[in-house]
């Protein structure tokens, strides 16, 4: 069995990073294991929230497990809660990146043209410099701007995109995807992979919600690592993503704080098995 190690928070509640990495992953038939950086009460969608920082933690962990000689297939990151964790996580990766070890970096910085509270031009600069361990990274719409230094647009044209995709991939990653693309009644995703330019949409629902990116990067790694080749992983992605949306934006009794993944597992697993 394949294993990755997804180093991310764990928040208690809410539908997101750890919580959403561990089930879908498992459910690909790969071994995750959960490198947390923070443990928080629930996800900072909330008005409020309790947060435990373990950034002392991943050295002590890191140390753990090269003493039983703990080897990973891929190695994924997604929200960094700070600028102190970059330089531990970045060891991480040294220490364990092998041969033939995958690294993939979701850039979290923020959503919808706003950055996230905490996020500032040195924190770019230091996640910038992350994404140069990167195989893949996928930035969405808003963190591929940040990464690049530009004013957000919301409705890049091909051109544009295709220009931004080969300016992040000059960060290290040889692929990038930019995900929450907008396409009128569409929602997907454009990506460079072998030097090659392709997008991958769906419906869009009328439903916002937490945790998208996370889950949407576990499954395309996760279908990656099932052999799956890029495109098709991609697809496989994005109908995940589309038919978790759906299913939440049936549900009436919907929380705010999450999307409705774990009613769309089977789904993802015929389309693993497809």
């Amino acid at each position: 069995m394949k294993r990755i190690a997804t180093i991310q928070d764990f928040s208690c509640v809410g539908k997101c990073s750890l919580t959403v990495a561990l089930p879908v992953i498992s459910a690909a038939g790969i071994e995750c294991c959960g490198i947390p950086t923070a443990v928080l009460s629930n996800h900072t969608g909330f008005p409020g929230f309790y947060s435990r920082d373990l950034t002392e933690d991943i050295p002590k962990i890191c140390e753990q497990l090269n003493t039983h000689k703990i080897a990973f297939d891929a190695i994924s990151t997604g929200y960094i809660a700070g600028i102190s964790q970059m330089s531990p996580i970045e060891e991480f990766i040294r220490g364990f990146r092998g041969e033939n070890t995958l690294v993939f970096i979701d850039p979290v910085m923020g959503d919808y043209g706003r950055l996230y509270s905490q996020i500032t031009e040195q924190y770019a600069e230091k996640m910038r410099g992350l994404c140069a361990h990167a195989d893949i990274i996928a930035p969405n719409l808003t963190e591929a701007y940040m990464l690049l230094g530009k004013a957000y647009r919301d409705d890049p044209d091909e051109g544009e995109l295709r220009d931004m995709l080969k300016g992040l991939s000059e960060l290290g990653a040889k692929t990038v995807v930019i995900t929450g693309i907008l396409r009128g009644r569409e929602i997907g995703c454009a990506a460079l992979y072998d030097g090659e330019f392709c997008e991958n949409y769906a419906e869009r629902q009328d439903v916002s919600c937490s945790g998208t990116g996370d889950i949407f990067a576990s499954v395309l790694l996760s279908a990656i690592l099932r052999e799956k080749g890029f495109e098709k992983s991609l697809d496989i992605a994005v109908k995940f993503i589309a038919e978790a949306a759906r299913l939440t934006a049936a549900d009436p009794d919907r929380p705010f704080y999450g999307v409705n993944f774990e009613q769309a597992i089977p789904y993802l697993i015929k389309l693993l098995e497809s």
